[in-house]
This record gives C-alpha cells, sequence and structure tokens, in this order.
C-alpha cells in the first residue's frame, strides 16, 4: 500500500526535482556507482518490519518504493518536509518509522523544525532513517582539484551552496553530523551514522569508472570494511544516520 501527499504550492527544490524524477532512476539507481543504494536498502531490511508503516519524504525513487513494498512495508510519501505535519489529520495512528534517501531533505533550512514536526507523527521508539550528503567529501574534492575547479573542490564546506537542477536554481544546505544530532534532539536519539561513498566516488563520475568494473567492485569492498569508522564516515559522499523517537 502507498499513499501520496502533495500539499499546497511547491516550493523551488519540489519544482526543480519534479522535473528531474522522470530520469533519476537512469542517471543514478541503474548505474554501477548507483548500486552503493544497497548499502542504505541492508539498513532499511534490518530496520523494518513487514506490515509497517512508514513516512518517506522527499521519496522519487521508484527502486526505493519497489524494495520497501519487497518487504511488505506500506510507504506514506509526501513531497516537502514542511507539509509532512498536514498529513497527521488523515490517520487514526502514528507512523512505525521515516525514512529520506540521498539528500532529500537537503532543501529544508530548518531541520528542528522538520524534527518537532516528525516527533509528532511517530511513536515512541520508531526508527528514523536520513541519508545526507557530506559537508566534505573527499573524492569529490580531490576530483575537482585535479581540474583545476576550486569552487567546486570545496562547495559544500560553506554549509550552503546553490546548484542548477535543470532551468532552476536551488539552495541546498548541509549540515554537520553533530548538527544533525544537535537539531533532532531531545526528540530523536541517533544511534548510528554510516558513511555512504566513502571509496565509491559520486554518480557522475560513472561515466570514467564504468570502464573499470574490477577497481569499482574493490571500492565497494574497501565501502563495506571502513564505511562505520568515525574518521571515515565522514569524508564520503553521504552519511546515513539512524535515529530512534524518544520520549523527550
Amino acid at each position: 500500500m502507498k499513499a501520496d501527499y502533495h500539499l499546497g504550492a511547491k516550493n523551488q527544490p519540489i519544482v526543480a526535482f519534479d522535473n528531474f524524477a522522470g530520469r533519476y532512476d537512469d542517471l543514478f539507481s541503474r548505474q554501477r556507482i548507483g548500486i552503493q543504494r544497497a548499502a542504505v536498502w541492508e539498513v532499511l531490511a534490518d530496520t523494518f518490519l513487514p506490515g509497517d508503516e512508514i513516512l518517506a519524504l522527499n521519496c522519487k525513487n521508484k527502486q526505493d518504493a519497489l524494495f520497501l513494498a519487497l518487504l511488505d512495508v506500506s510507504l506514506f510519501t509526501c513531497d516537502a518536509a514542511e507539509e509532512m505535519i498536514d498529513a497527521a489529520p488523515n490517520r487514526r495512528a502514528l507512523f512505525d518509522g521515516v525514512f529520506s534517501n540521498f539528500s532529500g531533505l537537503h532543501g529544508v533550512a530548518d531541520l528542528n523544525q522538520t524534527a518537532r514536526d516528525l516527533a509528532s507523527l511517530v511513536r515512541i521508539g520508531a526508527p528514523v532513517i536520513i541519508c545526507l550528503s557530506n559537508r566534505f567529501c573527499l573524492s569529490e574534492t580531490v576530483w575537482f582539484l585535479l581540474h583545476g575547479k576550486l569552487r567546486k573542490a570545496f562547495r559544500r564546506s560553506a554549509g550552503v551552496a546553490t546548484v542548477h537542477v535543470g532551468d532552476c536554481a536551488v539552495k541546498l544546505h548541509y549540515p554537520t553530523l553533530r548538527g544533525v544530532r544537535k537539531l533532532f534532539s531531545p526528540s530523536f536519539l541517533m544511534l548510528s551514522c554510516t558513511g555512504i561513498g566513502v571509496a565509491v566516488p559520486p554518480s557522475y563520475l560513472e561515466p570514467i569508472l564504468s570502464k573499470y568494473p574490477r577497481v569499482l567492485g574493490l571500492l565497494r569492498l574497501i565501502d563495506r570494511r571502513i564505511s562505520h569508522l568515525p574518521l571515515f564516515r565522514a569524508i564520503g559522499d553521504h552519511m546515513l544516520l539512524r535515529f530512534e523517537r524518544v520520549d523527550g
């Protein structure tokens, strides 16, 4: 079962990624590097149970929805985190969990408000799985420095960056791990943080690495070995955060 909440006027990030959604799976999920999504799926499979009803934030990816369906998990989606509170009157019970994949919340300026809204929508003990881009990605920085693109090499480091998605300019926010943990407290306790894409570089390098499948396989193996370590999880393309709703 899947229900979609498309509520109110859409803001700029939503419009941008709506226009991009039709190509998203081809450009990311089905690429060799995009298969790093499997690392996220392993956490989902270990977290959610058959029959769970979870709220998915900014979920435009069909592959995620299909995977959760195979787990017999019901997925309720909304376009923007600031709109999710509107879903509450439509439900008699609280959600069993929350999921937001691959930078879906970077268009939200106030994650503390997001956390407060989520606290009213999920039951005590419910898991919240959020995948965010790191403020620093080693492979991206090295790549752009080698090509003399200094500004792009450190585009995330300021915490705010404007990117172009199609014809739309979108402002994205890159909070730190410590910042996200603080913004989600006291209603949510962070249980773990795992690096996603620590050795495997961002998906835009697919045209190059696809020519070297053995190298890519080795990089994936390295990812599995080091992605949970404190130093390495902070330099990957993304960080996968697992929270639990507590009685804060």
